[in-house]
């Protein structure tokens, strides 16, 4: 083998190793903690800073990485507590937003919330192989839950056995309990005005009924 291939070899071999497979997607809005991790620079929050689009884990697992090993940081709980948006629901009911850096053919996406009892579905939105556009925008039900949540997404994909995986940290407001979240407390945690915040995050037309006002809250 001369000096060459050997190199092209070694350099192959090792971004085999040290990287998982390249770009899919992720959850934009409201932010998932991969995102959060890429936007603000959580400390902590690994090598899922450069690669948000690439939590991909065999199907099944209810944990904010796959349960993979790839960016244990996602499912480390101590690491977000601080980390979450506050979302004022719409006839019970918020946009989740993908963006897909590379689609695939898709099985469903599926959303479940964390309780004691364990996690139970939110909603499943069903695409029969379909290939998605570069981005999704699904209305997800809140059952009437209230108060800090954290709502797992998974899309699974079609012809492979894996699935991408999103943990979004919310407090969601209910009318009675909305006083209060006005935007100093957005300029307080370095993200300028409610209205920039929004659009940074904005869903576009495939499928929304128009923007939840958001807020990253800081201890």
């Amino acid at each position: 083998m001369n000096i060459f291939a050997l190199s092209v070899f070694v350099t192959v071999s090792l971004s085999m190793v040290v990287a998982p497979v390249a770009a899919h997607g992720y959850v934009t809005h409201p932010p998932s903690r991969q995102a959060f991790c890429r936007e603000l620079n959580v400390p902590g929050c690994g090598e899922v800073k450069w690669e948000p689009q690439s939590v991909e884990a065999p199907k099944g697992s209810f944990e904010c990485n796959g349960n993979g090993k790839w960016f244990p940081e996602l499912k480390n709980e101590g690491l977000w507590e601080d980390y979450y948006t506050r979302v004022h629901p719409v006839a019970d009911a918020i946009p989740f937003t993908w963006h897909l850096t590379a689609p695939h053919k898709t099985s469903n996406w599926e959303y479940f919330i964390r309780t004691p009892e364990g996690h139970k579905e939110l909603a499943s939105f069903e695409d029969f192989g379909a290939m998605p556009p570069a981005t999704v925008v699904q209305q997800v039900p809140l059952h009437g839950y209230t108060g800090r949540q954290t709502i797992l997404a998974r899309w699974n994909i079609f012809d492979t056995e894996n699935t991408f995986y999103a943990c979004v940290d919310v407090d969601i407001v209910r009318p009675s309990t909305r006083a209060g979240c006005e935007a100093d407390n957005l300029a307080a945690a370095g993200l300028g005005s409610e209205e920039s915040w929004t659009n940074r995050y904005r869903a576009n037309n495939h499928g929304s009924n128009g923007d939840i006002p958001v807020q990253k809250v800081l201890a």
